[in-house]
């Protein structure tokens, strides 16, 4: 199997007798780690030595007083989000069980970062012995947004923060117009020639997608199929639709913000105007192999899938919807 996504962190992790990720002590030790949480040469000595303290100890039960001697109020509110997403992590039997246990727990001060890692090494998971890359790049939507640039009836997706790295420079295509020119040997939209590639750019994000290409559109659906089946033990079978014409539609997933506007004002019976239609990018219809797991009051009917970008041209797709948005008659799942 070729490597990929070395970046989510997998290798810090071991797999359960359940086929999940063990919350281990390296993976704690890759978020104390990061940037955002080392302390800056300005911090307090009780925040270096709160710093150093866990990383002796990962695990370590903080009492709230330790907290409390930190002096810059802002470094403690970030320890305090850091140690209770911790402490959930902690909790769980997995790194799946975590973070469903997080998004039906409504999510309250956990922030997106955390969500789209977890997510990105959830996936790396579930994906394992996959060897598409126009399934891999299609996943990379659930944790890095993307933006999107239209031209000639391709939908070309590149990740948003390969992008603004490189805005300011003069375009000179549509594709250069979202990365700038000096990207241009840097990123090429993903194609049975280049798909080669991948393997090598995984962790660099420079590959492009066109969006209005059978393959990344059959990409996409069996990147979801494997999210859902792997998180939710829900086989389910996805399929691009050209658009939604069907008169009996019972349900619908908005898989991003923009998407379950579209979507809510669909349901009610507003007509799309040409503006909303070009931000509706592609709609799916997802169907579950055993009936026995549906809403009732869905049937045997597909369930819809959409996705949009918004006004500015970005694609930011919540995986966490499918979570909580799928009809199945037992939630717990």
């Amino acid at each position: 199997m070729t490597e990929f996504w070395v970046s989510s962190g997998h290798h810090l992790t071991q797999r359960t007798e359940g086929g999940g990720l063990a919350v281990t002590d390296e993976l704690i030790l890759a978020y104390l780690a990061r940037p955002e949480l080392v302390p800056p040469d300005e911090a307090c000595e009780a925040e270096r030595a709160f710093h150093a303290a866990l990383m002796a100890d990962p695990r370590r039960p903080i009492p709230r007083s330790d907290l409390q001697k930190i002096a810059d109020p802002d470094a403690r509110e970030n320890w305090e989000v850091m140690l209770a997403f911790r402490d959930r992590l902690l909790a769980a039997r997995s790194v799946e069980a975590a973070y469903l246990a997080l998004i039906r727990g409504g999510l309250q001060g956990v922030p997106g970062l955390f969500l789209n890692q977890l997510c990105h090494l959830i996936l790396r998971n579930a994906l394992d012995a996959c060897d598409d890359p126009f399934v891999l790049r299609a996943a990379e939507l659930f944790f890095r947004p993307q933006r999107v640039s239209l031209h000639e009836g391709a939908v070309l997706l590149a990740d948003a923060e390969v992008i603004e790295a490189r805005e300011g420079s003069a375009p000179l295509s549509p594709l250069v117009t979202m990365l700038g020119k000096e990207a241009l040997s840097e990123l090429d939209v993903l194609n049975e020639e280049n798909a080669w590639t991948y393997w090598s750019r995984s962790d660099a994000f420079t590959v492009a997608l066109n969006l209005a290409s059978q393959k990344a559109r059959d990409g996409l659906a069996r990147a979801i199929e494997s999210f859902v089946g792997h998180l939710l033990n829900a086989e389910v079978r996805v399929e691009p639709r050209d658009g939604l014409e069907d008169p009996d539609w019972r349900w619908f997933v908005g898989l991003d913000a923009e998407a379950t506007r579209l979507g809510n004002a669909l349901w009610n019976g507003e007509a799309l105007d040409a503006a909303a239609r070009e931000r509706l990018l592609v709609v799916f219809a997802l169907t579950f192999a055993d009936p026995a797991r549906v809403d009732p009051r869905v049937g045997d009917r597909p369930v819809y899938l959409l996705l949009a970008m918004n006004a500015q041209k970005s694609v930011t797709l919540k995986p966490h919807n499918l979570v909580v948005g799928l009809p199945l008659a037992d939630r717990a799942a």
